[in-house]
């Protein structure tokens, strides 16, 4: 993976858009990326990982300030990265969620936070979108990176404190990150899964001897219960499972014996028991055949009694079933004379009827009155359309009213037109002029806008600048008391140097010995030996130059903090532009009623131009709505005309048709009820003519069937005559007496061929014997039954308990392999490492790691340290087997990391870092890695272990890669050409420069 290209805008302490184009740094191979600290450098990495994974690694578990302090609310806030893979250059834009104002309603709102990707197309020319939302991304991302994040910042992006973490780590500790950057959680699942698996085995075979216990105890139990324990009558007091169930299988014997026993006295006793019942049953079928016929006797008895009755019945429905020969004779005959008699009635009321009209006739017969009738509906069908007329001339006339009001509302409208046409053009002209002076208040709103903004910015700036000017006292005073400390630090360093020389002749001195020649002159003779009254050693002189280096440290930082005041006291009072704090206040005061009535009046413009195009469409609608007005009123008055004549005509043919009556209805309905009246008389002469030929053939039919019946009058028939239902009573009494007859005499015969005795027959000796019988053999099943249930239930928890004793130890075998492994998995019982199966697999990456990193740190230390992985048990049960310690070869021995001195553990943290990004881009597939960032603390190194880090640092560029260093240690911005600078510019934001 190689990065190409970088934007920052909004982001960190970068306010305005930064660009870096890493490939600028390609040739040279290393670029450094320095700056004062708290400028920005280490944001650049931030900005890098932000855009990929979309989190930045030093601000997890806190907040997230990933925007832009000095970023104004519509400010934009954005990270760009172009990058290429083996699969082809990709670009990410992504921005952090944060507050913007909010477009309707005022205040802020939160702008949710965005992601694209873009991949470049084939002839490298377009951008083509492939994801825009962040798990579309994320996803897209992960396959092409073939990186997590944590892979990502362990072997590209070597964040700040992230090298020494790893190396002065516990095993616990480097086992999460190692966990991390391998995905090892697998094997804890593993672990989980087997202790799980222990668990359910142990418990399942602690159910199974349970269960084995329970039913050897409820067998015991029943055993004893059943005294089926044999001669000794006890159950065994022995504790072993075998035994048990040996004796028990013993009592199951005795217990089958006794089932044996108990089924034949059973046996017994139900044969004694069916003869019993059979004696008593056959006394039982004899008493009741002794009842039967008693009552069959009487009922025979009382069957002959009723047989006179069922004499006269039969002649009753005899003489019933000839008459009913007869009735519809007679039905008919009495129907056709009540029909006669009606229609006399009806003939004689249907001529007072006519009589009543006064018309006469030549001739009253059916069809004279028939034809008068049909002559007067037809004068009242010629009279039917006057009728309609008169009905509806009300409705003609509210025609005329509503027509003649339709002509006057159309005048009205006509004449309010005009008036109002008259008066719109003066209204516009008003509301024109009043919509042009909101219009030129409304456009200095941006002017205004900016004023109030720029006045704001005095007014804060005035303000910070009168509390900077305190601030700026505080440094300055500090720099003096700095100046002082160095300028004393420097002169007692000075004076302990001059004491240093003056003592040099007595420090020689005193390493004379007689006979040796002198150090300086060479000669065996010390005549005169220089006194060393005054000794000052190298390392009072060493210590004194500390404090003199601490105190220039101090000045230096006090002559930033009043160079950084002073800035930003010049910004501030460049920005506040010679104005006090009451004079800037006065101006924002005055720029904010300023800016309210611009807007006051932008608001009232809008109402102003809505009002002037109403008023504008209002006139141009009166034109139209004229025309339509002076259309209405002709239409109007065209209707009046056409409904004042259909009025004329229609009063015209009423009168004709009305005649003497007062009206048409009235003559119509005159005319009609005569017609009907005639034609009532009509048809009631014309029925009673048929009403007496019908009777009179209906009473020649029945005389004719009175002669040939046994009958002498009608009065005798109908006499006879009964009802179907008293018939069907009748008929059915007679035949259920005699079926009961019939019946009744059959079984009588039987019985009385039995001989039976008169006496009554007595059961209670029989019923006695039987329930003694039942008694005995109820006893017998019941004991049986419980022998049997016994043997039975015994011989269950036997086979029970033996086949659940049996598969008990082939589970106990399984489950203590089960456990062996699961423990060994675990770290616990035989694993003497106590290393779990997890740790096991991240020591074998461990160790990878380690002989990695020694093939840098065994040049970095000139052979004399080795990194190596420790399996070791440590103190107290805490995890192990992910140690590393160091071994020196100048001792040969081993020591832990921690006693490494700060440069020492910068190399060692180094290598073991470079080692540790190698492994995991093996793991990662093996992925080209042609970009790569370290941001650690060079400046603690001493002149000789920078240069071992710069020689280390150089090698990385083999083969192609770009290597980007973060730091602001002079001597390295003097050995790296290649240069990022940050710098912070007056107003606050920070800069890139390259």
């Amino acid at each position: 993976m190689r990065l190409h290209r970088l934007e920052i805008e909004g982001f960190g302490p970068f306010l305005d858009r930064q660009t870096v184009d890493f490939d600028r740094f390609a040739e040279d191979g290393i670029f450094l990326i320095a700056g004062r600290t708290g400028t920005g450098k280490s944001s650049i990495l931030d900005a890098v990982c932000f855009a990929l994974y979309g989190s930045v690694p030093r601000y997890e578990g806190g907040e997230k300030r990933l925007r832009s302090d000095h970023c104004e609310p519509d400010d934009r806030s954005e990270v760009v990265v172009e990058f290429s893979t083996g699969s082809g250059r990709y670009r990410v834009t992504r921005s952090p969620e944060y507050l913007r104002p909010a477009k309707r309603g005022g205040g802020l709102t939160k702008q949710a936070s965005g992601v694209q990707l873009d991949t470049l197309d084939a002839p490298g020319v377009d951008w083509v979108t492939l994801a825009a939302k962040e798990k579309r991304v994320a996803d897209e991302l992960d396959e092409i990176l073939q990186l997590s994040k944590e892979q990502f910042l362990q072997v590209i992006l070597l964040a700040q404190n992230r090298f020494a973490r790893f190396l002065l780590a516990d095993s616990k500790e480097r086992q999460v990150l190692l966990r991390r950057l391998f995905s090892t959680e697998r094997f804890e699942d593993v672990q989980a899964r087997f202790d799980e698996r222990r668990r359910a085995s142990e418990n399942a075979l602690t159910g199974v001897h349970a269960t084995v216990d329970a039913r050897l105890d409820e067998a015991e139990r029943v055993v004893t219960a059943a005294e089926l324990w044999g001669e000794h009558g006890d159950e065994p007091t022995t504790a072993s499972t075998q035994d048990r169930i040996d004796a028990l299988r013993a009592a199951l014997t005795r217990a089958e014996y006794r089932v044996e026993r108990r089924g034949a006295e059973r046996d017994d006793a139900e044969n004694l028991l069916a003869a019993a019942e059979a004696a008593l049953t056959g006394l039982r079928e004899e008493r009741k055949a002794q009842q039967e016929r008693d009552r069959a006797r009487a009922a025979m008895a009382q069957l002959d009694a009723e047989q006179p009755e069922i004499d006269a019945a039969r002649a009753t429905l005899q003489r019933a079933r000839a008459a009913e020969a007869l009735r519809a004779s007679l039905g008919a005959t009495a129907r056709a004379e009540q029909v006669r008699d009606a229609s006399v009635t009806a003939e004689a009321a249907a001529r007072a009827d006519w009589d009543a009209t006064g018309v006469e006739l030549d001739e009253l017969s059916t069809e004279a009155l028939e034809a008068w009738a049909v002559a007067r509906t037809r004068d009242a069908g010629a009279w039917e359309r006057a009728a309609e007329l008169e009905r509806g001339l009300s409705g003609l006339r509210a025609e005329v009213e509503d027509a003649r009001g339709q002509v006057e509302a159309a005048s009205a409208l006509v004449d309010a037109g005009e008036a109002e046409r008259a008066e719109l053009p003066n209204r516009l002209n008003a509301l024109i002029a009043e919509r042009d002076d909101a219009r030129r208040n409304a456009d200095r709103g941006d002017d205004l806008a900016r004023a109030l903004v720029a006045a704001t910015s005095r007014r804060d700036a005035a303000v910070a600048v009168a509390k900077i000017d305190d601030e700026l006292a505080t440094a300055e005073r500090g720099l003096v008391d700095a100046s002082a400390t160095l300028a004393e630090a420097q002169t007692a360093l000075a004076q302990l140097r001059k004491r240093r020389l003056d003592g040099f002749a007595g420090e020689l001195a005193t390493a004379l010995v007689t006979g040796q020649p002198c150090a300086v002159c060479g000669s065996t003779d010390h005549p005169a030996p220089a006194e060393h009254s005054d000794p000052v050693s190298a390392d009072d002189i060493d210590d004194a130059e500390a404090v003199r280096d601490a105190a220039q440290l101090a000045e230096r930082a006090a002559q930033e903090r009043v160079a950084n005041v002073q800035a930003e006291r010049a910004a501030a009072a460049a920005v506040a532009d010679g104005r006090t704090a009451e004079i800037a206040e006065e101006e924002l005061a005055a720029a904010v009623r300023a800016h309210a009535d611009a807007a006051a009046a932008s608001s009232e413009l809008t109402a102003l131009e809505t009002q002037v195009g109403q008023v504008s469409e209002a006139i141009a609608a009166l034109a139209e709505k004229r025309a339509e007005s002076e259309a209405m009123l002709a239409a109007a008055r065209e209707t009046l005309a056409l409904a004042t004549q259909r009025e004329q005509q229609a009063a015209a043919q009423i009168s004709e048709a009305r005649g003497t009556f007062e009206t048409v209805a009235q003559r119509i309905a005159e005319v009609v009820g005569r017609a009907a009246v005639a034609r009532a008389f009509a048809a009631a002469l014309a029925e009673r003519a048929r009403s007496e030929t019908s009777y009179a053939a209906a009473k020649d039919e029945q005389d004719a069937a009175l002669a040939a019946s046994d009958f002498d009058d009608v009065a005798a028939a109908r006499e006879a005559m009964r009802p179907s239902a008293e018939q069907e009573a009748l008929e059915s009494r007679i035949s259920a007496h005699a079926v009961q007859r019939e019946k009744e005499r059959s079984t009588l015969l039987d019985l009385e061929l039995r001989t039976l005795p008169e006496e009554p027959i007595d059961l209670a000796p029989a019923e006695t014997a039987a329930a003694e019988a039942r008694a005995a053999w109820k006893a017998a099943l019941d004991v049986a039954g419980r022998a049997k249930s016994t043997a039975e239930q015994l011989a269950s928890l036997i086979e029970s308990a033996a086949s659940e004793h049996a598969r008990s130890a082939e589970q106990q075998a399984e489950h203590e392999v089960l456990r062996a492994l699961a423990d060994t998995i675990a770290g616990r019982a035989g694993n003497t490492h106590k290393m779990t199966l997890e740790t096991f697999v991240l020591a074998a990456e461990l160790e990878e790691i380690v002989e990695a990193a020694n093939r840098r740190l065994s040049d970095m230390s000139t052979g004399r340290y080795q990194l190596r992985h420790s399996d070791a048990l440590a103190s107290r049960g805490a995890a192990s087997g992910l140690g590393i310690v160091v071994f020196d070869a100048f001792t040969g021995q081993t020591r832990p990391a921690q006693s490494l001195s700060g440069g020492e553990t910068f190399l060692s943290s180094l290598a073991l870092a470079l080692g540790l990004a190698e492994v995991v881009t093996a793991r990662a597939g093996g992925i080209q890695l042609d970009t790569l960032f370290i941001d650690e603390g060079f400046g603690s190194l001493d002149a000789d272990t920078l240069e071992v880090a710069m020689r280390t640092l150089d090698e990385l560029r083999s083969g192609g890669r770009t290597v980007g260093v973060i730091s602001h240690v002079e001597s390295m911005q003097e050995q790296i050409p290649a240069q990022l600078v940050v710098e912070q510019t007056p107003a606050g934001p920070s800069r890139i420069r390259a």
